[in-house]
């Protein structure tokens, strides 16, 4: 089983962001139960952040409540929180670091600890080694456990270790987003030993087959303003959830597990670090569903490779101010 922390987690874990970060949030009954079904799963590393969602409900504000109902369960959860943004741009000033770490440590109140803490994207304008050293002195206090990176470049990586203790790196790894294996970005984790935690797995939601035509993307969903999910690129990008589909059916398990277990399989192999997909739902049986870890044979993956040779995703995985803030 991996660790992080020196804590021992399931080899999948839980993206909490759709719980709270849409236009109609969960009902909290409902995702209190999904938050128990990932738990029954095994899946006990937890990812949330503190702008999923809005300032007077958000991931904190939900997991303050389910650790107030539930509180033997804070002990089994590796939480991991993602924040420095504000109004969805990057500050890595150290003043809006400590805003925003003690803004998530206020809101939960004590009912859990922040294992993990993570700027969510690197802020062009201030030195990384400044926004570092501001959490690395927080991981002296106690008040977290230890400091992620999400969505950065090799040279990021390369730039990180040298100031503080790197702990897992969150980046995008799907079968439609392969970059981190080819970008320098894996090859990076694995030279220090840093862990992949590796978000979207199912391709935000597309790979599981349910997304058939852009009309079935809510509306106010940012999904809408992705250019893979555009109508000129949609079609075309649909032909690898087809391949996918009927590939899931002769491996006898769902398109969704199969995306997420394609990704599990990379862990460790080829020179690839530890990778741990963080697959997110918000029902109790799709939590259940993507939790559970399939074993694919050499013929199932020699197969996926053959699909992945031969497919070239349509759209950048992200458009507009947010590709702005991307490494590659």
């Amino acid at each position: 089983m991996p660790q992080l922390l020196g804590k021992e987690i399931g080899p999948i874990g839980y993206g909490l962001m759709g719980l709270t970060w849409r236009p109609t949030p969960a009902p909290e009954e409902q995702a209190f139960k999904a938050l128990k079904a990932s738990l029954a799963a095994g899946c006990n590393f937890w990812n949330a952040g503190e702008f999923y969602g809005t300032e007077s409900y958000n991931s904190l504000h939900l997991l303050n409540k389910y650790f107030t109902n539930y509180p033997e369960d804070a002990d089994k959860v590796v939480l991991s929180i993602k924040g420095v943004l504000v109004n969805m741009h990057p500050d890595g000033s150290p003043e809006n670091v400590k805003r925003s770490v003690e803004n998530c440590l206020k809101i939960l109140d004590g009912k859990k600890s922040i294992d993990i803490f993570e700027p969510a994207r690197v802020d062009k304008n201030v030195p990384f080694e400044v926004t570092l050293k501001v959490l690395e002195e927080y991981v002296k206090a106690g008040k977290i456990g230890g400091i992620s990176l999400s969505e950065v470049g090799a040279a990021t990586i390369q730039k990180a270790v040298k100031v503080t203790k790197i702990v897992a790196i969150e980046v995008e790894l799907s079968l439609w987003s392969l970059d981190i294996l080819n970008n320098g970005v894996a090859k990076a984790a694995a030279e220090h030993n840093i862990p992949i935690v590796a978000y979207s797995p199912i391709g935000r939601g597309m790979l599981s087959g349910d997304i058939r035509k852009p009309e079935d993307i809510p509306e106010g969903d940012f999904r809408r303003m992705m250019p893979r999910f555009s109508k000129e690129n949609f079609n075309h990008n649909l032909e690898l959830v087809s391949e996918i589909q009927k590939l899931a059916k002769q491996t006898g398990c769902t398109p969704a597990q199969l995306a997420i277990n394609w990704v599990l399989h990379l862990s460790k192999k080829n020179g690839n670090p530890e990778i741990i997909p963080i697959p997110g739902a918000t029902k109790e049986e799709h939590v259940l569903e993507n939790g559970k870890v399939i074993t694919l044979s050499d013929d199932d993956t020699a197969e996926i490779d053959s699909i992945l040779n031969r497919f070239v995703v349509k759209g950048d995985r992200y458009g507009g101010p947010a590709k702005a803030h991307l490494e590659g």
